[in-house]
């Protein structure tokens, strides 16, 4: 970031205007661009651009890595041939989000899309050959085809096993595919989008929520880097402390990192995360930091989070070789001396 004292602005992209019920990566966002340019204003916070799952909350995603395919914008997947002026006509849609619709729409209109998409060019084989959508991309066909949440499938593919992978995605090669076209699309409109702020000044701050979701590619990927037990349930959930907001504190649910899981492979699954959050934003902002000094943890089962504790977390650890002159961290929460201190050393 530069030393200068600057304006920024949050909005994120669902907020936008927008003629196809959510806001999205097309003309809208580069005319908001333009008003911020015209504005002096040099940052534009976004927030979590993740897909979201049950409950619509971009903290509770699917995958950490994800981009969310609402904000693919209709528009230009038109102007590649894959969609028609009267499929789009029939998508227009006035007023509030609505999320149950955008569910029930918008992934039928995406599949259409894909259906038109030549999905055996050299950029998308070269795209899918990264790996770097990998485990969402399975865990979303999955999903599609089993339902529920990954505790409920048969073992071998609860478990992430090698042999049962393989098998889903061979035997639903189609639908592997597709949520891998969705991401594609997501990318290639994202970076644009980016790249055309940046032309203008403007640098893009992006946000990465401490905790991920229970049913999510993360955890059915890595359970050993979470409280879990034996049979993959939560033994922790996170949360925080009754305080002035709360009588009973909250109780968020997520399930909690065993930070010594982390340690023991040099915190690379977390350190991944962080590069890729830095190389998709110019700033990343990272939700309740004071987590990574202490955080608070609950009993999976417990009705409120009166009855926690407090744990140590990875402090300056995890910071170890990041960019750390591009993070900002979130100063909400209980914030004491430790947590004064670990944003001391990290700068």
């Amino acid at each position: 970031m530069d030393n200068v004292r600057s304006a920024g602005v949050l909005l994120h992209i669902s907020s936008l205007p927008a003629k196809y019920g959510i806001g999205s990566l097309g003309k809208e966002a580069y005319r908001f661009a333009k008003r911020l340019k015209k504005a002096g204003v040099r940052y534009w916070q976004i927030l979590p651009l993740v897909q979201t799952g049950y409950g619509d909350s971009p903290y509770q995603s699917v995958s950490c890595s994800s981009g969310n395919p609402y904000f693919i914008d209709l528009d230009l997947l038109a102007e590649q041939g894959l969609l028609t002026k009267k499929e789009l006509k029939a998508l227009v849609r006035k007023g509030d989000v609505d999320y149950g619709a955008l569910y029930t729409e918008r992934y039928q209109t995406l599949r259409t899309a894909y259906s038109r998409f030549a999905f055996d060019s050299a950029e998308f084989r070269a795209y899918v050959d990264e790996g770097t959508h990998e485990d969402y991309a399975l865990f979303m066909t999955a999903k599609t085809v089993f339902g529920g949440s990954f505790i409920d499938w048969e073992e071998d593919l609860r478990r992430h096993e090698s042999a049962a992978l393989e098998k889903l995605r061979t035997d639903y090669h189609e639908e592997y595919l597709f949520w891998l076209f969705l991401q594609y699309e997501f990318d290639l409109q994202w970076k644009a989008l980016k790249q055309y702020c940046n032309s203008l000044g403007i640098r893009i701050i992006g946000d990465i929520p401490l905790y991920v979701a229970y049913d999510s590619a993360d955890v059915w990927a890595h359970p050993e880097l979470f409280k879990l037990d034996e049979d993959l349930k939560p033994k922790k959930v996170a949360g925080v402390p009754p305080d002035y907001f709360s009588e009973t504190g909250q109780l968020w649910g997520n399930p909690v990192f065993d930070w010594e899981a982390h340690q023991k492979e040099g915190y690379r699954w977390w350190r991944s995360r962080l590069n890729q959050a830095l190389e998709t934003y110019d700033v990343v902002r990272i939700d309740h930091f004071r987590g990574l000094d202490r955080y608070y943890e609950v009993d999976a089962g417990e009705e409120t989070a009166v009855n926690g504790e407090w744990q140590d977390g990875p402090k300056d650890e995890l910071f170890e070789g990041i960019d750390k002159t591009r993070i900002i961290a979130e100063d909400l929460g209980e914030i004491d001396d430790g947590v004064r201190s670990l944003i001391k050393r990290t700068g």
